[in-house]
């Protein structure tokens, strides 16, 4: 919406800087975490009103026994902030913006439901699975078809791009849609599973954002997409706005989410943040980074499915303590806040990794 103030230059010249998109991201930045602070405590105590509180697992690790009863389903925060900072700052006739929005709803719906079930309705299986699958497979579907028909650049439609390499790229022909709905529902899954301490989910997606926010701003940039010898992606620099307004949301939600947590975010809002940085990552032709920059994310989820296939296949011996593995290393005696911090320090380390990767080609 403030994108056209510029239009009014003439009349005030200071208004011209609302067309640059690194203004813009700064400002979305800002105003959801602003924003966050702002409702936090009205939306924390309005969910606290109507008793809904966390139903902890018995058989998970005894320290977070202390936690049952606390107020969740407080993803609607970054959910309501994300939306109203993006609406404010974000061009909302760009396409990729559009598609981020979409994501962002339908995710957030489902996950919604899943908490709702759970916590309203006391079922403690929430919504079922193939509840949420198909709505996470609709989500997937649409963005995979809007692409194949108006791909990001289309001379590298069906291609995939090979990090660290110069202009190399894996022709996947039809099976690129597959891949495309892989990485959004796997993506969308994954920060699901990582959501299990306090701060450890919320944190590690303000990396893997500020990783993807580069690469769009880089990627939209005729000149920084030539001189990094990456696919130029026309109008993908505005994802650089809505990437932005997610790390403010989720800065803000940390501010009450970090050890102990006054809230948890729930499914309400874990499945579509993953979501939409899986649609960031295909829509600027970087897919293979999400796995790098997103590495705790795929360390959760291969954890949990080692763990399976070792129970099954091994007589039910465990591989892990625990998985997701962040419960792993809690069993161990590593202390919860500590578990968080390393794999905090872990995914900054993997951003800078994703982000080197822009050099070394």
């Amino acid at each position: 919406m403030l994108y056209y103030a510029h239009l009014f230059r003439d009349l005030f010249s200071p208004l011209n800087v609302f067309q640059y998109i690194t203004f813009r991201a700064g400002g979305a930045v800002m105003t959801s975490f602003l924003l966050s602070l702002l409702i936090g405590p009205w939306l924390i105590a309005k969910l606290r009103s109507y008793k809904i509180g966390q139903v902890q697992r018995t058989d998970g690790p005894k320290t977070h026994l202390a936690k049952q009863g606390t107020t969740t389903m407080g993803g609607l925060l970054i959910f309501l902030t994300l939306i109203t900072s993006t609406l404010l700052w974000a061009r909302i006739d760009n396409r990729f913006i559009l598609l981020l929005l979409f994501t962002t709803v339908v995710l957030a719906f489902t996950g919604w439901m899943d908490d709702y079930t759970k916590l309203v309705k006391k079922n403690p299986k929430g919504a079922s699975s193939a509840f949420k699958f198909s709505l996470q497979l609709f989500t997937a579907i649409v963005v995979a078809g809007y692409l194949a028909a108006n791909p990001p650049n289309a001379g590298y439609s069906n291609l995939l791009s090979i990090p660290f390499a110069k202009e190399m790229y894996l022709n996947l022909g039809l099976m690129y849609a597959a891949l495309v709905m892989i990485v959004i529902i796997g993506s969308s899954n994954a920060v699901n599973l990582t959501d299990g301490l306090d701060g450890l989910a919320a944190g590690t997606i303000v990396f893997t954002a500020l990783t993807f926010a580069i690469l769009a701003y880089s990627a939209g940039n005729v000149k920084l997409a030539s001189y990094f010898k990456i696919i130029y992606v026309e109008g993908a620099g505005e994802m650089t706005v809505f990437l932005s307004a997610m790390i403010g949301s989720c800065l803000g939600f940390l501010w009450y989410n970090a050890h102990p947590a006054e809230v948890f975010m729930g499914d309400t809002s874990s499945l579509f943040l993953g979501g939409t940085i899986g649609v960031a990552a295909i829509a600027t032709k970087q897919e293979l980074l999400l796995p790098v920059a997103g590495g705790i994310f795929l360390l959760e989820t291969l954890s949990v499915i080692l763990q399976m296939g070792s129970y099954k296949l091994r007589n039910k011996k465990r591989l892990f303590l625990m998985a997701p593995i962040h419960h792993h290393f809690e069993l161990k005696g590593i202390a919860e806040s500590k578990v968080t911090i390393r794999f905090w320090i872990a995914g900054i380390m993997l951003m800078l990794l994703a982000l080197s990767s822009l050099k070394i080609r």
